[in-house]
């Protein structure tokens, strides 16, 4: 979580660091948000939740609520939609499809890699990079 709360705040342009862990209490049960951000940009608060096993629809119910608190609690009027980024190391596409709903603007899931691209990989990708440049000279 803390890789990905430094990436955000480096590369994600307006990005602004709000919670990790952020406790909710709705009529005395307690839920953790794992990230909350504002973008001063998109002028949202974006959720970000983390799992690392493959997607379940509870998941991505437990994703929608914590956006619909935000919408509902915590958002202002001049604000827009709250975005919710479910990090999953597997997903099954047909079931975030049919979990969410067919005009859904503001869940978005996506597996994530736990590994990097070994040294002769990354070595490979940045010679043929060289050889296109070198053939449009």
């Amino acid at each position: 979580m803390t890789h990905l709360h430094d990436f955000l705040l480096e590369l994600g342009n307006g990005f602004a660091f709000v919670a990790r862990q952020k406790r909710l209490h709705i009529e005395g049960d307690e839920f953790f948000v794992d990230l909350v951000f504002y973008n001063r940009l998109l002028q949202c608060f974006v959720i970000i939740e983390i799992k690392t096993s493959k997607l379940s629809h509870q998941d991505i119910g437990q994703l929608q609520m914590y956006v619909n608190y935000y919408d509902r609690f915590e958002k202002r009027d001049f604000e827009n939609p709250t975005i919710g980024i479910l990090l999953c190391a597997d997903k099954n596409n047909a079931v975030v499809k049919i979990s969410l709903p067919e005009d859904n603007k503001t869940i978005i899931a996506s597996e994530y890699k736990l590994y990097l691209p070994s040294e002769k990989q990354l070595i490979d990708e940045m010679n043929k990079e060289i050889e296109k440049l070198q053939k449009e000279e």
